[in-house]
């Protein structure tokens, strides 16, 4: 779904950086199409909603806005701040409360704890339509970047060398890592239980979800 640039304002969202795309490959990237690299959820539709370079709260709450509005069901905010702001509060809640909208966080790549005194945001909003997403290696430990809490972080999920397609061609994939690769994880699976139960309300995907994790003692008192 083509989707819109509140970023520049020029109608085009297609991507100048590369982060959006490897984020949209882990989520969505066909299977036995030939190419190498498969995402989470393989038939689901991807809305390009800009939210850089110009990443202003007011350009933050235009995209989440439109994405509501034009009937996205799971948004990845692979992005984030230190400042509590009230006005991104109210659009994360609106889009859950008259929407439906859910949204998949990454928790920062600051290795800060997310319970203390300086919260990174929109991941660490009490909202029952936000999973806030730390990053895992392969061996199930929690990335050495990665932002934590066990009261504001809901889960870990992979963030370290992850394969996935990039911006520079048709045909590029590169490995990234941080708590932005970990998140569209997420973001697929809430696309698969959206596809498989429709009618359930956020709070009914969310406990569902965390329901569904592997306990890890690698992070216990992390998450």
């Amino acid at each position: 779904i083509y989707g819109a640039d509140p970023s520049n304002m020029d109608g085009d969202p297609m991507d100048s950086d590369g982060h959006g795309t490897h984020c949209s490959g882990t989520i969505a990237a066909k299977a036995n199409d030939g190419n190498p690299h498969v995402g989470v959820a393989w038939n689901v539709k991807i809305m390009a909603v800009k939210f850089f370079p110009m990443a202003f709260t007011s350009t933050e709450i235009a995209c989440i806005e439109f994405a509501a509005e034009n009937g996205a069901h799971v948004a990845n905010c692979s992005y984030g701040g230190y400042w509590f702001q009230q006005s991104e509060f109210d659009a994360y809640s609106a889009a859950g409360d008259e929407y439906g909208l859910i949204f998949s966080c990454a928790a920062g790549n600051s290795w800060n704890d997310n319970d203390g005194w300086m919260p990174a945001y929109p991941c660490s909003f009490e909202l029952d339509n936000i999973i806030a997403v730390a990053a895992t290696d392969r061996t199930d430990q929690i990335a050495w970047f990665s932002n934590y809490g066990e009261l504001s972080v809901d889960l870990g999920a992979p963030g370290v060398e992850i394969f996935s397609t990039t911006a520079d061609s048709n045909y590029s994939y590169e490995e990234y890592q941080g708590t932005s690769m970990a998140a569209p994880h997420v973001a697929g699976v809430l696309s698969l239980m959206r596809g498989l139960k429709s009618k359930w309300s956020t709070l009914q995907i969310r406990e569902k979800l965390l329901e569904s994790v592997d306990p890890l003692e690698s992070l216990d008192g992390l998450v």
